[in-house]
């Protein structure tokens, strides 16, 4: 009894120096930055030759380079060449640490943020802030369609998606196997007609129709439906109606069906319902759903608004200072996603930029320098991919479509991957799947499409699966590690004295 009291006042101890530790300070200059995404990483890097010290505090391990999600999804990628670790990638930084955990909460008046972890809290002072928390998927109000239509947003919708669409072509084999309708399982249905959405309906179709269409028995994968819809009156409306016509018209070819003014009213489990203006109704029977409508700013945004008195627009979007500072905070940067300054568009492009205008001001302040002018955003274009071979590119008034297109969109996105052997295993699986007709990533398990269901039915999800902060037992501790040890020695026993296989008799 006494050696347990001791280990709970030895881990008691332990917790207390944890907490005094996380509010130390160094007499150097304190960046805190939040997210690990295009703004967080590029603002860190920016810092690595300023005086400061930078702590990036991040809900995943990774780098995601959300733009080819959609290739992981359909087996094209693996998640490694487009979420590589945060740390080997920052490595070579000595002025950066990275740090695991979901900011919860920042104190505008304290200078501090919150994150926790597997309900373990820990709280991070700073003396500049990069919120770079970027945004999640939207529902537009009806959140519960997530559990039939996951989103496009992180590695596990991925994952996710993978085993959902090459589930669906399994299940319908062993449907048709015993003769039974196979037409709601061979029916993929996306939501939103923006790029990520048209990106997503294109590979799926070449996936049925090019990929797998030698891989059955009793279905014909060529036989599958792919319907795009989107309440929108055209595809990639920030592409102009021209590039839109052409990517529609191409889709077509594809074979995918678009319903264009077309809104859905509900999801479940075998189908959703769309709603036209003319106020028809259509319900279409699809297992497999694929949400890529909107997008809603990180919950952060809403906790900056509440302390600093800033505007928030109906995608949570913050308002921010033309230099990219929270209104009465200058100490405090917001980029990326979260933003709402001059119409900027949600893209890569705006974070990157806008993370690296926030490192600059801050190494800038450490080293008494003038403030700089205020963020101008530079465009860089915008491009989409269709299928292989067919693209669409706007870069300032030039329009580009086709193979020209494609290959601008394979350079752009291959500059952009982080770490070289990424590269060079992106270029080789797009070779084997766009030259080609295979996907190397088409490995998927039952976990991957529930697991994220599972854990949402748990009442503190994946905390409720593991012990919580100070709960020890020395004396479970010491008899688990008697009993392998004594295991441990009965086995090497059994090789000594070549016991194992040999029968001993009585």
């Amino acid at each position: 009894m006494a050696a347990k009291d001791n280990a709970g006042a030895d881990q008691r101890d332990q917790g207390n120096r944890a907490d005094r530790m996380a509010h130390q300070r160094s007499d150097r200059h304190q960046v805190v930055v939040i997210g690990s995404g295009f703004g967080g990483l590029f603002g860190t890097k920016e810092l690595r030759n300023a005086d400061v010290e930078v702590t990036m505090i991040a809900k995943t391990t990774h780098h995601l380079f959300q733009p080819l999600l959609y290739q992981v999804a359909t087996g094209i990628l693996s998640e490694g060449e487009i979420a590589p670790p945060t740390r080997e990638v920052l490595a070579g930084q000595k002025n950066a640490q990275v740090l695991l955990g979901e900011v919860t909460d920042i104190d505008l008046d304290k200078q501090h943020v919150v994150s926790h972890v597997l309900g373990r809290e820990l709280v991070t002072p700073y003396d500049s802030l990069i919120v770079a928390a970027g945004a999640g998927q939207s529902y537009f109000g009806n959140d519960h369609f997530a559990e039939h239509a996951p989103g496009m947003k992180s590695v596990d919708d991925a994952l996710e998606l993978r085993g959902r669409i090459f589930g669906a072509f399994e299940m319908a084999e062993l449907a048709a196997k015993r003769g039974e309708s196979t037409d709601h399982l061979l029916t993929f249905v996306v939501v939103g007609a923006g790029p990520t959405g048209v990106e997503m309906a294109g590979q799926i179709a070449e996936l049925a129709h090019r990929t797998l269409k030698k891989d059955f028995r009793s279905i014909s994968s060529k036989q599958a439906r792919v319907i795009l819809v989107d309440a929108a009156p055209q595809v990639l409306p920030p592409f102009g109606k021209k590039l839109g016509d052409w990517t529609e018209d191409k889709l077509s070819g594809l074979g995918v069906e678009v319903k264009l003014g077309a809104m859905v009213t509900d999801v479940d489990e075998r189908g959703l319902v769309v709603k036209y203006k003319d106020d028809t109704e259509e319900r279409i029977d699809a297992i497999t759903k694929v949400w890529a409508a909107g997008v809603q700013a990180s919950p952060l945004g809403k906790t900056l608004s509440e302390q600093s008195g800033a505007g928030l627009d109906r995608a949570g979007r913050i308002s921010v200072n033309p230099d990219l500072t929270l209104p009465g905070h200058p100490e405090v940067f917001v980029v990326g996603d979260m933003i709402s300054l001059d119409n900027l568009p949600g893209v890569a492009q705006v974070a990157i930029q806008g993370a690296k205008y926030a490192a600059k001001e801050i190494d800038g302040r450490v080293k008494g320098k003038p403030a700089q002018e205020p963020f101008k955003y530079f465009d860089k274009g915008s491009m989409a991919i269709i299928s292989r071979f067919r693209a669409v590119a706007m870069v300032g008034k030039l329009r580009l479509t086709g193979v020209i297109a494609w290959l601008m969109w394979l350079v752009v996105h291959l500059f952009y991957i982080t770490g070289f052997k990424n590269r060079v295993t992106a270029v080789m699986h797009w070779f084997i799947s766009f030259i080609g007709r295979d996907r190397s990533e088409r490995t998927t398990t039952e976990q991957q499409i529930f697991a994220r269901v599972a854990l949402q039915r748990l009442e503190r999800g994946a905390s409720d699966l593991v012990s919580d902060p100070g709960q020890f037992d020395a004396d479970a501790e010491h008899r688990r590690r008697e009993e392998l040890e004594a295991q441990a020695a009965e086995e090497s026993r059994l090789s000594d004295a070549n016991e194992r296989g040999v029968h001993i008799g009585a």
